[in-house]
C-alpha cells in the first residue's frame, strides 16, 4: 500500500473535513425542521449566552445608573443655584414695585411712558404683491382704531395702522421700505443709545436702526425696544435685537441691523396698541386743527 493511506492521522483528517463539508452542505439546506444535534448544539450556545448576558446586562445597568445618579446630583446642585438666583430677583423686583408705587403715589402720577391697552385684531386681507408691507384686520373706527397706533404680535413690534376704516384698518408692517415710517427706538446697552427705524433690508431681512451717534458702542446681540418719544407708541415694545453696525457712508452715524422678533411672514392674530399716556401734539398737528377748525 503506498505510504500515504499508511498514514493514520491524514486518513482521519481527510474523512473529518469530508464529515464537515457534508454537514454544512446538510444545514444549509432548507428545512422544516432541525436535527437533534443540531437542536442540542443551539440550546447550548443559547444556554451560555444567557448565562453571560445576564451579569453583563446587570453590570451594564449599575454603571447606567450610576451616571444617570451622577447627573442628577449635578443638575440638582445647578438647579437649586438658579433657584436660590430666582428667589433672590423675585424678593428684588417686589422691593422695586413696592417702591415704584410708593413714589408714584407721592407724585401721584397714574401713568407713563409704557403704558397702554390693546385691541385684538384678526387678519382677514394681505396682498400676495406687497406681503411684507401691508395687511388688513376686521377691527375699525367703531372698535377706537386710529391712524398710527402700534401693532403688536405675541413677540413683538410688527408694524403700526396706516389707514382706519369703519369696519377694518390697513396695517403698515416695519418690514417696508418705506423710509418715512420712522419710529424712535432704544438700544439697550450698559447706556442707553437711541436711533431710529428708516427702511428694512429685504435681503438680510434685518430692520435698520438709522441715526446712532458715530461715539456710541453698539454691541451685536442688544436688545432694541420702542422708546416712547415719538408721541405715539408707547415705550418698551420689543422690536429685536443687533445682528450688524455699519457706519453710515459719512462715518458721522451708525446703522444698526436688527433682527426682527416677530415673524412678519406668518400672521394670523395681532394686537393694536393703544397708549394710555397722551403725546404732546407737534406744530404740525396744531396747525392742522387750527384750520379744520
Amino acid at each position: 500500500m503506498p505510504q500515504f493511506f499508511l498514514n493514520k492521522r491524514l486518513i482521519i483528517l481527510l474523512v473529518s473535513v469530508i464529515v464537515l463539508v457534508a454537514l454544512i452542505g446538510f444545514s444549509l439546506r432548507e428545512r422544516d425542521s432541525i436535527t437533534w444535534p443540531e437542536q442540542f448544539v443551539k440550546d447550548m450556545v443559547g444556554f451560555g449566552q444567557s448565562l453571560v448576558s445576564k451579569p453583563v446586562n446587570y453590570v451594564s445597568g449599575v454603571v447606567d445608573n450610576v451616571q444617570d445618579l451622577q447627573n442628577t446630583y449635578t443638575e440638582n446642585e445647578k438647579l437649586k443655584t438658579r433657584l436660590d438666583e430666582l428667589v433672590k430677583l423675585e424678593t428684588k423686583v417686589r422691593d422695586l414695585k413696592q417702591d415704584n408705587s410708593e413714589l408714584r403715589g407721592i407724585l401721584e402720577k397714574k401713568e407713563d411712558l409704557r403704558s397702554y391697552n390693546t385691541i385684538q385684531g384678526t387678519v382677514i386681507a394681505r396682498n400676495p404683491d406687497r406681503w411684507q408691507e401691508l395687511l388688513t384686520i376686521d377691527k375699525g373706527e367703531v372698535n377706537g382704531i386710529k391712524s398710527d397706533m402700534a401693532v403688536i404680535s405675541s413677540a413683538g413690534l410688527i408694524g403700526k395702522v396706516k389707514s382706519v376704516n369703519e369696519f377694518s384698518s390697513t396695517i403698515e408692517l416695519i418690514s417696508t421700505n418705506n423710509t418715512k415710517n420712522r419710529i424712535s427706538t432704544v438700544i439697550q446697552s450698559k447706556q442707553d443709545i437711541n436711533g431710529w427705524i428708516e427702511g428694512y433690508d429685504t435681503d438680510k431681512k434685518e430692520i435698520l436702526v438709522k441715526r446712532i451717534p458715530n461715539d456710541m458702542k453698539v454691541e451685536k446681540g442688544s436688545k432694541v425696544i420702542t422708546s416712547g418719544l415719538g408721541g405715539v407708541f408707547p415705550k418698551g415694545l420689543v422690536i429685536g435685537e443687533v445682528n450688524e453696525v455699519k457706519p453710515d457712508q459719512y462715518g458721522l452715524t451708525q446703522t444698526a441691523y436688527v433682527k426682527p422678533a416677530a415673524d412678519f411672514y406668518h400672521l394670523e392674530h395681532v394686537m393694536v396698541v393703544e397708549r394710555e399716556l397722551k403725546g404732546v401734539k407737534t406744530d404740525e398737528e396744531s396747525d392742522k386743527e387750527g384750520e379744520e377748525q
